[in-house]
């Protein structure tokens, strides 16, 4: 297993996280919309301009901006 930043996985790529390095509001609106240590998630797409994504998690459909994703760091399979 490797650990890889949410913002640099593929489409199709899944896995879980292990940190969110931001701090202050930012951290907890990510940590509101349900992405906490141990929450899988799954890559679904990149928007045209690589800017949303759209992730896979819980069940339900997110979609993240790129330089949030980048504070939340992935182990992935």
């Amino acid at each position: 297993m490797s650990e890889k930043r949410l913002d640099e996985m593929e489409r199709g790529e899944k896995g879980k996280v292990i940190e969110i390095s931001s701090c202050g509001s930012l951290r907890s609106k990510i940590m509101e919309m349900g992405i906490v240590r141990g929450a899988e998630i799954e890559m679904v797409r990149r928007a045209p301009l690589g800017d949303p994504l759209e992730l896979l998690l819980k069940g339900y459909r997110l979609t993240l901006r790129r330089g949030e994703a980048a504070n939340v760091l992935l182990e992935v399979d």
